[in-house]
């Protein structure tokens, strides 16, 4: 249990970041930050899940996907929830194997409606853990 604080501790400091610079007027630096923030926030965020599912309700699960199907399964999320979460690994997984201009200008847009969903599960798993 004291781990599963230190992720939702870790998730919370990333969306509080991550929120920080979808505030900031767009430019390419501002653009190129809130990607950064982004692929971090994701990887803290289906940690965090991935822990809670196994010790709240016991599925054991590998993937980042897996971890997302999970979280629909127990009702920590919808299934429009859940194809969004599932469009965000599959754009953290473009960010990381190339770059280019209208790559980034499609994920940033992406994001807002990311920012949402990430809020919304860590809503529910943090207030399920107090």
């Amino acid at each position: 249990m004291e781990r599963l604080k230190e992720r939702i501790e870790q998730t919370k400091n990333a969306l509080d970041a991550f929120n920080e610079v979808l505030k900031e007027p767009y430019s390419t630096i501002v653009r190129d930050a809130a990607i950064q923030r982004f692929v971090f926030t994701l990887e803290t965020l289906w940690k965090l899940a991935k822990r809670y599912i196994l010790l709240q309700h016991g599925i054991d699960t590998g993937s980042p996907k897996m971890v997302i199907r999970s979280c629909f399964q127990v009702a920590l999320i919808n299934e429009e929830q859940t194809e969004i979460l599932l469009t965000a690994m599959d754009d953290r997984n473009l960010t990381s194997h190339t770059y280019n201009e209208k790559l980034a200008e499609m994920i940033y847009q992406n994001l807002f409606k990311y920012q949402l969903v990430f809020s919304t599960l860590f809503q529910k798993i943090s207030s399920e853990i107090k």
